[in-house]
C-alpha cells in the first residue's frame, strides 16, 4: 500500500494512533528495564521474568491467530524448525543482548542502536540475496551510523568501557533481530503474521525461563516487588500490547508510513530517559539523533525498490 493510498483510507486516524502508541510503549521497554536495575537485579533474572509473564499472552495470541484464520494448530517439521529459528534470533537472543546491554548504556543510546535495524535488514539482504544498495541508500547508512557514533563517543567520554560493551551487545541485539526479519519473509505467508509472533516469542519466553533455570539458583528468583511489578508492566504494555498494535496499525495503513511512524520511538525515549531517569540531555544528543532518523528515514523510505532488485 502506497503512503498515499493509505491517506485516502478512512483507517488512516485509528492506523496512526495505533503506529505511534505501538512505538512509544516499544520505547519504554528500556527505561523498565533501567528501573528494574536499580533493584540489584541482573539481566538473565529480569529477562526470566519478564517472558514469564508475556508467555501466557503470546499463547493466546498463537492460538487466536490461529483460530482467526480457520488453520490448524498442528504444524509441519519445516513450520516448526522456523519458528524455532526465528524465536531464537529474533526474540530469545535480541531480548538478552539488549537486556544485558542496558546494564551499560543509557536508554537514549540503546534505542538509537536498536533503531539502525532498516539498514542493518539492507545490509543482510545485500549479503544474503545480493540486492543492490543505492548509492542514496549507502549515504543515509552513514549518517545514521554517524549519528549513532556521536553519540557513544560523548556517553564514551564519562561511562568508560562499559559503554563499548553496552553498545556492542545492543547491536549485536539489533543485528540478530534483523536475521529474524530477513528470515521471517517466507514463513510469514504461510502461517501469517500475528501466529508467527505468537509462536516464535513463546518459543523465545520458554528459552528465556530455561537460561534461569539453567543459569541460576532457584533463589535468584526472590527479588524485590517493584522488580516483579515493573516486570509485569514490561510484559504487558512493552511487549505484547504494542505487538499487536503495531499489527493492527500495518493492516490499516501498510508497513512503510507504519514504520516512518516509528520514528517517535527514539524521540520518546530520550523525553523519558530525561524525565524518569535523569539521563543527560545535550546538543550531542540531539544532533545524533537528528542524524539517526533522517538516515533511517531515508533507508525506509528509499529501501522498496531496492528490496525487489
Amino acid at each position: 500500500m502506497s503512503v498515499a493510498a493509505s491517506h485516502s483510507s478512512p483507517h488512516l486516524a485509528t492506523g496512526l494512533t495505533l503506529a505511534i502508541a505501538g512505538s512509544i510503549a516499544f520505547s519504554a521497554k528500556a527505561i523498565i528495564v533501567k528501573l528494574a536495575y536499580r533493584y540489584g537485579v541482573d539481566a538473565v533474572t529480569l529477562l526470566m521474568y519478564r517472558m514469564l509473564f508475556s508467555l501466557p499472552l503470546f499463547l493466546a495470541l498463537a492460538w487466536w491467530a490461529s483460530y482467526r484464520q480457520g488453520a490448524r494448530l498442528t504444524l509441519k517439521r519445516r513450520d516448526w524448525l522456523g519458528v524455532i529459528g526465528l524465536g531464537f534470533t529474533g526474540y530469545y537472543l535480541a531480548s538478552f543482548l539488549d537486556f544485558w546491554g542496558l546494564q551499560f548504556i543509557s536508554a537514549s543510546l540503546e534505542r538509537l542502536i536498536l533503531y539502525l535495524n532498516p539498514t542493518l535488514v539492507l545490509v543482510l539482504g545485500w549479503i544474503i540475496y545480493q540486492r543492490r544498495i543505492s548509492g542514496l541508500q549507502a549515504i543515509a547508512m552513514a549518517v545514521s551510523y554517524g549519528g549513532v557514533l556521536l553519540v557513544f563517543g560523548h556517553e564514551a567520554g564519562f561511562q568508560g568501557p562499559n559503554a563499548v560493551l553496552g553498545a556492542v551487545l545492543v547491536f549485536g541485539s539489533a543485528i540478530s533481530y534483523a536475521i529474524y526479519l530477513v528470515y521471517s519473509g517466507e514463513i510469514v505467508k504461510r502461517l501469517g503474521s500475528m501466529r508467527l509472533v505468537g509462536l516464535a516469542t513463546s518459543v523465545a519466553c520458554v528459552l528465556c525461563i530455561v537460561q534461569f533455570a539453567l543459569l541460576r539458583p532457584l533463589s535468584a528468583a526472590v527479588v524485590e516487588p517493584e522488580v516483579i511489578w515493573l516486570s509485569m508492566l514490561n510484559a504487558t504494555l512493552c511487549t505484547f500490547a504494542p505487538v499487536v498494535m503495531v499489527m493492527m496499525a500495518i493492516e490499516r495503513i501498510g508497513a512503510g508510513l507504519a514504520a516512518q511512524t516509528g520514528m517517535i520511538g527514539p524521540m520518546s525515549t530520550i523525553v523519558m530517559g530525561v524525565l524518569i531517569l535523569g539521563e543527560p540531555f545535550n546538543g550531542w544528543i540531539v544532533a545524533g539523533t537528528v542524524l539517526v532518523l533522517s538516515g533511517v528515514f531515508l533507508v525506509t523510505r528509499f529501501g522498496s525498490s531496492a528490496a525487489t532488485k
